[in-house]
């Protein structure tokens, strides 16, 4: 009973955070993080394409990454399973690549940077290992990989729940930002090397 209501808590969190990203087309544009961003930013072309790129295909990723790990549904619909696979795979490369770019104007200066760059990167290479191995009939090692880029991915739940808890802490927005950075990513990660032991080649 208890792990069913963790899985739907689970489940809500990846739903609701992953529809968030549109709020931006509904509520005023400096909504959110935005309004820690510079407004000659906030004008740049090149830097919109990359986060709107970013915040939507993240979310839609991390919307619909969830159902690969139910063994019903992949048993139950295995087309299903393999077409939202693909959905996930593209949606998350785009939106890593993307996250690569906006790393360098994160808030908090570089440390902020570097958090997120690293997270940027594990998210692509984790992503990458998963489509190869899944190429390669290798399923296990695909199962583990897809649980290292979902970890990384989950970032974006982790971090709404860290932030508003560590500024109310800090009572400084930007200290708490320089930590949320790494905080939102790498307890997941720690998690998810934990949860890779239990598959079995």
């Amino acid at each position: 009973m208890f792990r069913r209501i963790q899985w739907y808590v689970f489940v809500v969190l990846c739903v609701l955070v992953g529809l968030y990203p549109y709020m931006y087309f509904i509520i005023e544009r400096t909504f959110g993080l935005l309004d820690s961003k510079s407004a000659e930013l906030l004008q740049d072309t090149t830097w919109n394409i990359m986060f709107y790129s970013h915040i939507l295909l993240g979310g839609f990723a991390l919307m619909i990454g969830w159902a690969q790990f139910s063994k019903k549904f992949r048993t139950k619909h295995i087309k299903w399973h393999r077409r939202i696979g693909k959905a996930y795979i593209i949606a998350a490369l785009i939106s890593g690549i993307s996250s690569l770019y906006i790393a360098h104007f994160a808030t908090g200066g570089i440390i902020s940077m570097i958090g997120f760059l690293s997270l940027g990167v594990i998210w692509l290479f984790t992503t990458i290992m998963a489509y190869k191995a899944i190429k390669n009939g290798e399923i296990v090692k695909h199962q583990k990989f897809m649980i290292f880029s979902y970890a990384a991915c989950f970032a974006a739940v982790t971090l709404r729940i860290w932030l508003p808890i560590l500024t109310a802490t800090f009572q400084d927005f930007i200290f708490a930002y320089r930590i949320v950075a790494w905080l939102c990513w790498v307890p997941n990660i720690i998690v998810a090397f934990f949860l890779t032991r239990r598959l079995t080649a």
